[in-house]
């Protein structure tokens, strides 16, 4: 199994994830900015265009975890990331999480980025469960996820707290067996 030292270019139809680097940080201003984001991702903090530009500007550094822009191959322009992070190598697992800026949005975007992402995990990194939390008050997201292969294994009851109520989290996974038998090693 490899680590996430090695960051690759991943090609569909409609994007092409490749290292996130600093200069992405302009195009991916508009997701910290959207309430309605903010809100879905059940992200609490503000950061400012200076923290930004440091964190997108050390991922490529890292071998614990794999961020990538999200390009739309139709007009060149980032419109979100996909991340590979919580790597557990004992367990030869991670998390994944998915962001767009809200013009990224609705447009199957995210289901191939997810697709490609996850596809690597399993095929490029060897392994054997990806998971992922999805909130209560995201049905779209979860029906993506699902579309994608993931499974509900449970519920996380109240695990976010927002605008003063308890939201619940679902937690999802795919297992490596899974993903070849649906036939989404290798396609997209």
């Amino acid at each position: 199994m490899a680590d996430f030292s090695y960051k690759p270019t991943l090609t569909g139809d409609l994007v092409t994830l490749r290292p996130v680097v600093e200069g992405d940080v302009d195009a991916l201003l508009p997701m910290f900015a959207d309430p309605e984001v903010m809100r879905l991702t059940g992200s609490h903090g503000r950061f400012g265009e200076g923290e930004l530009r440091e964190w997108y500007g050390s991922r490529g550094e890292r071998d614990d975890r794999l961020d990538l822009a999200v390009v739309e191959r139709a007009t060149g322009r980032v419109v979100g990331e996909a991340v590979l992070n919580e790597w557990d190598p004992g367990n030869e697992s991670c998390a994944f999480r998915i962001c767009f800026a809200p013009e990224g949005i609705g447009r199957g975007l995210g289901t191939e980025a997810t697709r490609l992402i996850v596809g690597h995990a399993f095929e490029g990194l060897g392994l054997y469960r990806v998971w992922l939390e999805v909130y209560a008050f995201n049905p779209r997201a979860r029906r993506a996820y699902e579309k994608a292969g993931f499974t509900a294994e449970g519920v996380l009851r109240g695990a976010l707290l927002w605008e003063g109520e308890r939201v619940d989290a679902t937690v999802m996974s795919v297992l490596a067996p899974e993903w070849a038998e649906r036939g989404r090693v290798g396609k997209v």
